[in-house]
């Protein structure tokens, strides 16, 4: 009886194990896409990794038999099959209702073109007597690449390549570096640029001859990641910096100017620059001295802060800040004091900051844009001279002349569509023709100021 029931159980068993599983000749697969693209891609970096799902949402199996990338071994791109490096794979069997991805890298070899230049290639995936292809494409950019670079002696960085900055640069206390127009620097998450010696940055009007630092990492969401670069540190030691007509994004602790100056010029000058979406502070400086000529400090965890004395001068600027969905509006745009702490130890200085011609506003989320606060008895003057100010909470610690308190400039765009910002004026705006002539004779756009009755803010309305 046992033998008996043993033997059918066991004839079940290889009954059910003999069977085969159907394919299905006339099933197509789903391709969760038919194109995959690659923002600007350096050469000799490689890029992000993206995917490409297959699926098989058929009752029967599918036989694949090749999955290739054209181009094969040559190809720039790199394709992975569910864990099997390609350029190619086969006989494939995807059982019912399963899926598998496809994973999609890029590496450009160097060469010698100073302009973008696109890649394409596809993926076939052939079954059933038919064939589907996954377009791929990538924009490659050749670029000068400097891993801990030192800067030793006087030199300067031509519009040929964009520079591609990895573990940082140094500025030695001797040398000089200069930057010329239309220059794109790229920097690594590790890359700080310590400046002891000095740094000019000569960018012009034109967006094309602007001068750009920005994270290397290029491809959505992470282009617009605040914190992508540490900064740009200029140290105790360092002199007579200039930065004219720069953009600078997405740093961490963006500009961080310490001490004063050794000498009778700022230590920091910055005309016709752009700061935007730092995760910290876009403008940080430490007893010590900048002037700020037509810039715009926008969209920062905190814009400008100026602590434990120094010497500022900022004019024709805007520093103005709403929520994005990366960072939130929680902290004024401006900060300033004669005080700050070194560790346990609070250290004061004398102040003298002076803003005119400026804007200072924000969204709903604070009511005052200014935060002015004063330890000890130093020297303390702060003037705000024909300037906005959003503050419902007026500091006693300072001065002013033809101040506009709350009044909105009314800026053009402030995030409501899709995150759009433009902080020009719109026409009507209390910031038009309210301006001090100071002999500046052009706006953050190279656009000319009139004579007289300027326009407040970095941007003279046309």
């Amino acid at each position: 009886m046992f033998k008996v029931i043993y033997f059918f159980i066991f004839t079940g068993i290889v009954l059910v194990s003999c069977q085969k599983q159907t394919i299905n000749g006339n099933a197509r697969l789903f391709i969760s896409a038919d194109t995959v693209s690659f923002d600007t891609v350096f050469t000799s970096v490689g890029s992000v990794t993206q995917q490409i799902k297959l699926i098989n949402n058929n009752n029967q199996d599918i036989a694949i038999s090749t999955i290739s990338l054209m181009g094969g071994s040559n190809s720039p791109f790199i394709i992975n099959i569910d864990g099997t490096p390609g350029p190619n794979t086969s006989n494939i069997n995807l059982r019912a209702n399963d899926s598998l991805y496809i994973f999609i890298s890029l590496l450009i070899r160097p060469g010698t073109d100073p302009l973008p230049f696109i890649l394409r290639d596809s993926i076939q995936i052939a079954y059933n007597g038919t064939e589907q292809f996954i377009q791929l494409n990538a924009w490659g950019q050749n670029a000068h690449f400097l891993k801990n670079q030192k800067i030793s002696s006087d030199a300067s960085w031509p519009n040929d390549l964009p520079y591609v900055i990895l573990g940082g640069l140094y500025i030695d206390s001797n040398a000089s570096l200069t930057i010329q127009k239309g220059v794109h620097i790229y920097m690594h998450a590790d890359a700080m640029i310590n400046v002891d010696g000095t740094l000019k940055v000569m960018g012009d009007t034109a967006s094309a001859d602007r001068v750009y630092f920005n994270g290397d990492r290029l491809d959505l969401p992470y282009a617009n990641y605040p914190g992508s670069w540490p900064g740009i540190y200029f140290t105790k030691n360092s002199k007579d910096n200039v930065l004219n007509y720069a953009i600078l994004q997405n740093g961490y602790h963006t500009l961080v100017v310490e001490d004063a100056s050794s000498d009778l010029n700022p230590k920091l000058s910055l005309y016709q620059c752009v700061i935007n979406n730092s995760y910290a502070e876009g403008v940080l400086g430490i007893q010590s001295s900048i002037t700020a000529v037509n810039c715009l400090i926008s969209n920062c965890g905190q814009n400008i802060v100026l602590g434990a004395g120094g010497l500022y001068n900022f004019e024709y600027c805007t520093a103005a800040s709403y929520s994005t969905n990366l960072l939130a509006h929680q902290l004024p745009v401006l900060t300033v004091s004669n005080a700050g702490t070194n560790g346990n130890q609070v250290i004061t200085g004398d102040l003298q900051a002076t803003f005119t011609n400026c804007i200072f506003w924000g969204s709903e989320s604070i009511s005052d844009e200014a935060l002015v606060s004063k330890q000890g008895n130093t020297v303390f003057k702060v003037l705000f001279d024909h300037s906005i100010l959003k503050q419902m909470n007026y500091p006693a610690n300072i001065d002013s002349n033809a101040l506009f308190l709350n009044a909105d400039p009314q800026f053009i765009a402030t995030g409501d569509l899709g995150n759009t910002f433009n902080f020009h004026v719109q026409a009507g705006s209390p910031a038009l023709d309210r301006g001090f002539s100071l002999g500046i004779l052009v706006d953050l756009d190279g656009y000319p100021r009139p004579a007289n009755s300027t326009d407040l803010g970095c941007y003279e309305r046309q």
